[in-house]
C-alpha cells in the first residue's frame, strides 16, 4: 500500500507540472499582448513596453513559465526586469510562495484573492457534497430495494423532475420562497466555521448547497439504483440470500462493496468540479468565491488571476484523483497491484 501510494503521488507531481505548462503556455502564449491587458487600453507605445519588461512578457514563454514555477516554490519580485528593480527600488513589490503573480484588474497578489474565495467554494462543495451523496446513496438503494412499485416510480420520476430544472431555477426558488417569503431559513451568508461556528457556517451553506445537491442528487439516485440492481442479480448475492443473511448484511456488506468503486470515482470527480463550477449558484446567492472571481477575471481579461483560478481547480481534481485511486485500493486490494 505504502509503494502504490508513493507511486500515485510522483505520477500526480508530474502531471501537475504538465498541466501547469499547459495552462501557462495556452493563456499566455496566445495573447499577442498580453501587456495591453494589464496596462488598460489606453497606454501609450512607451507604456506598453515598460509594462511588457517590468511583468517579464518581453522574454521566451520557456523563461516566463520557468520563473512562475520558481515563484510558485520560493516566490519571486516585481518588475521581472533587475534593471527596472535596481532603478527604482521603491517600487520593487515582494510576491510570496506560493507567488501567482499580481492580479491586473486588483492590484493585489493572485495568491490573496483566492485565499479569500477557496474558503467559500471549498465549503459550498463539501455540505453540497454530503447532502447528495447521503441523499442520492439512500434514496438509489430504497429505490432498487422496491423495484417497480409506488416508491421506486416517484423517487425514479422525482429525480427525473428535479434533474430537469437548471440550477439557477432552483436557486432562485429556494432562495424566494424559503428564505424571503416563508422565513423557514434565514438568508444565506458565509459565516467562517472558525468565527460563527459550525451552527452558522451551516446554516448559511445550506440554501445554496441544497441548489447544488439537489442537481447531483438526482443523478445518483439512478446511478445507485442501477449498480444495486446490477449486483443483486450476482451469484454471491443469491448465495448471501440463500444462506438467510439479513437484507441489512446483504446490502451493507456485499452489495454497496461492490457499488462503491463506480460511485468513489463519479464523487471524486464532481466533487473537484463543483469547486469551480459552482458560478451560477454562487452568483444567484452573492457568494464571492472561486466561481464569480473566474467570471470576473475573464471580463477583465485579469490573465493572472485566471491561470491561478485554472491551476488551482486542477490540482484540485489531480488530488481528488490521487485519493480516489487510494480509496480503490482500499475496497479493492487487487487494485494495488495494476
Amino acid at each position: 500500500m505504502v509503494a502504490y501510494t508513493i507511486r500515485r503521488i510522483l505520477s500526480g507531481a508530474l502531471l501537475l507540472v504538465v498541466m501547469s505548462m499547459v495552462v501557462f503556455v495556452l493563456f499566455y502564449a496566445s495573447s499577442d499582448t498580453p501587456e495591453r491587458y494589464a496596462c488598460g487600453p489606453k497606454c501609450s507605445a512607451q507604456q506598453l513596453e515598460v509594462t511588457k519588461q517590468a511583468l517579464g512578457y518581453d522574454e521566451p514563454i520557456t523563461t516566463q513559465w520557468a520563473k512562475f514555477a520558481k515563484g510558485v516554490v520560493v516566490g519571486r519580485e516585481f518588475p521581472n526586469d533587475p534593471d527596472l528593480r535596481a532603478s527604482a527600488p521603491e517600487l520593487v513589490q515582494e510576491c510570496d510562495a506560493p507567488c501567482l503573480g499580481f492580479s491586473t484588474g486588483y492590484g493585489t497578489p493572485v495568491r490573496e484573492l483566492m485565499t479569500d474565495a477557496f474558503p467559500i467554494s471549498f465549503s459550498l462543495a463539501i455540505v453540497a457534497f454530503a447532502i447528495w451523496i447521503i441523499g442520492g446513496v439512500s434514496l438509489g438503494i430504497v429505490a432498487a430495494l422496491n423495484k417497480g412499485s409506488i416508491i421506486d416510480r416517484g423517487i425514479v420520476g422525482l429525480s427525473l423532475l428535479v434533474f430537469a430544472f437548471p440550477t439557477f431555477f432552483i436557486g432562485l426558488l429556494l432562495l424566494t420562497f424559503v428564505a424571503i417569503r416563508w422565513g423557514i431559513v434565514p438568508l444565506p451568508e458565509y459565516s467562517p466555521i472558525a468565527e460563527g461556528g459550525p451552527f452558522l457556517w451551516l446554516q448559511g451553506l445550506f440554501l445554496p448547497a441544497l441548489t447544488l445537491a439537489v442537481f447531483y442528487l438526482a443523478g445518483y439516485v439512478r446511478i445507485t439504483r442501477a449498480f444495486v440492481l446490477e449486483t443483486g442479480s450476482e451469484d454471491y448475492i443469491r448465495t448471501a440470500r440463500a444462506k438467510g443473511l439479513p437484507q441489512r448484511t446483504i446490502i451493507g456488506k456485499h452489495t454497496l462493496r461492490a457499488v462503491l468503486t463506480p460511485l468513489v470515482t463519479l464523487s471524486g470527480l464532481d466533487l473537484a468540479g463543483l469547486l469551480g463550477g459552482a458560478i451560477i449558484t454562487e452568483s444567484v446567492f452573492n457568494f464571492n468565491g472561486l466561481g464569480k472571481l473566474a467570471v470576473t477575471s475573464i471580463t477583465r481579461f485579469d490573465l493572472p488571476l485566471t491561470v491561478g483560478i485554472v491551476l488551482l481547480i486542477s490540482t484540485f481534481v489531480i488530488v481528488a484523483n490521487i485519493i480516489v485511486d487510494l480509496l480503490y485500493a482500499v475496497i479493492d486490494p487487487r487494485v494495488r497491484l495494476g
